[in-house]
């Protein structure tokens, strides 16, 4: 397992550049929104829509709807750009909230910087739809996927938060339906312990702008209702991940979901899965989403970029790469 530590790589003696005046600001934006992720689900979904497209993208990112597998998702590319493989992108919002519309910040912003088309999923939302909705569309959708791209070695599975869990979900699901498997996996602070039973959640509560360990309880229950929150179908930290491909985990120190993060590093690698914990200091949930005010943000979404294409088999690489075998800091 590779462990990287801040934004330097592992070279974890050097400073780290986020400035005060950036965490000021991103901490600003987090507590004033009326966002509570445990309260009135219809409510908090406008209020988590509103947040996520506060800032329009930019002009180039070209997103078109498609289907796959009988599952609505968005398609986005970058005007002018050429396509080295396809993401399939599994956004955040505890099971019950966001949406692909709202993930285009960050899924065209990865896509961009990886050379790779995005698909984001619209899979089927908790309380309406209860476990198994979400990895039943997850999985139809790869499967469509793979019908489009004929070859897997193009795709990656990327997911955030909530989806970072069902990515790798989906992964296992991917290798014990004897599909042939995406090239990688890329999850930023995942939810991957739907118990909450991470240290973290205890010791990140005051610290953490976003998450209570009380709202994830909540929405784990809309999801699961009598399933127990540890059974591995749901928490992969509990999975068998023996055979999946290269993973990237990405986390925030200051999160309570910091030990889901750890600890799904620390069952792929025991698994024998070729694994890298990219653990950034002092930024919250899902940083990468603030890539444009943070400079961690940003730079973690680099080093994801460079991992997916540094990650993909050289048949589908750019020539300029291919002999590039470090990740970017």
């Amino acid at each position: 397992m590779y462990l990287a530590i801040g934004s330097n790589g592992p070279t974890s003696g050097k400073k780290h550049t986020v400035s005060q005046e950036q965490r000021e600001l991103i901490n600003t934006i987090l507590a004033n929104a009326p966002l509570d992720l445990g309260g009135d689900v219809a409510e908090q979904r406008i209020v988590l829509h509103d947040l996520l497209t506060a800032h329009p993208a930019p002009d180039d990112v070209l997103v078109s709807p498609l289907t796959l597998g009988g599952v609505p998702a968005l398609s986005i590319a970058i005007a002018g750009q050429e396509s080295e493989g396809t993401i399939l992108f599994l956004h955040g919002g505890v099971y019950a909230m966001g949406s692909a519309e709202a993930s285009i910040g960050l899924a065209s912003d990865l896509g961009r910087r990886a050379h790779m088309r995005v698909v984001t999923v619209e899979y089927r939302l908790a309380p309406e739809n209860p476990y198994p909705a979400a990895p039943d569309d997850a999985i139809a959708a790869y499967r469509g996927l793979l019908g489009v791209e004929g070859n897997s070695a193009r795709i990656a599975v990327v997911g955030e938060s909530a989806g970072g869990g069902l990515a790798v979900s989906t992964l296992v699901n991917i290798r014990d339906a004897g599909l042939p498997m995406p090239f990688a996996g890329v999850v930023m602070s995942p939810w991957a312990d739907l118990a909450v039973a991470g240290e973290s959640s205890t010791t990140k509560a005051t610290i953490d702008p976003t998450l209570t360990p009380s709202a994830l309880r909540t929405r784990a229950h809309d999801y699961l209702g009598d399933l127990d929150p540890e059974s591995p179908s749901v928490s992969p930290i509990h999975a068998d991940l023996t055979g999946l491909p290269p993973l990237l985990v990405q986390a925030g120190s200051y999160e309570i979901l910091l030990d889901d993060a750890t600890r799904l590093a620390a069952k792929a690698a025991n698994d024998n899965v070729t694994v890298t914990l990219d653990i950034t200091p002092e930024v919250p949930h899902v940083f990468q989403a603030f890539a444009g005010l943070l400079d961690e943000g940003s730079k973690a979404l680099d080093r994801a970029a460079a991992f997916l294409r540094t990650t993909a088999p050289l048949s589908t690489r750019r020539p300029d790469i291919i002999n590039r075998d470090v990740i970017d800091s």
